[in-house]
């Protein structure tokens, strides 16, 4: 299980992460860029992946991670089960999210 507070700390220990509003959610961004939002209502984060990384994961560990059933989804964007996912999972995925993201952005 990865709390909200754990998601926060964790999102905002990367190199120039900030969080901020994102409609009725928390969002970290890295450069004005979203890499990992926070539905602490449904206790979901959402965290961007590859499309590559995302079939990964959800296919391995689908009871914590699935795509977004939209567009957003098919471009990577992917729910992950905070009251379900163990914590050295979603360190990883976080980090692989942080990580697609500020790449784009250097």
């Amino acid at each position: 299980m990865v709390s909200i507070e754990t998601f926060r700390t964790l999102a905002l220990a990367f190199p120039e992460a900030e969080e901020g509003p994102h409609f009725d959610k928390t969002s970290f961004r890295i450069k004005k860029k979203i890499f990992a939002t926070i539905d602490a209502k449904k206790n979901l984060g959402i965290l961007k992946f590859s499309e590559i990384d995302q079939s990964v994961f959800c296919a391995s560990s689908n009871m914590f991670f699935y795509p977004i059933p939209n567009k957003w989804g098919k471009q990577g964007w992917t729910f992950v089960d905070l009251v379900k996912v163990p914590k050295e999972m979603f360190e990883d995925a976080l980090s692989l999210s942080y990580d697609n993201v500020a790449s784009k952005k250097r």
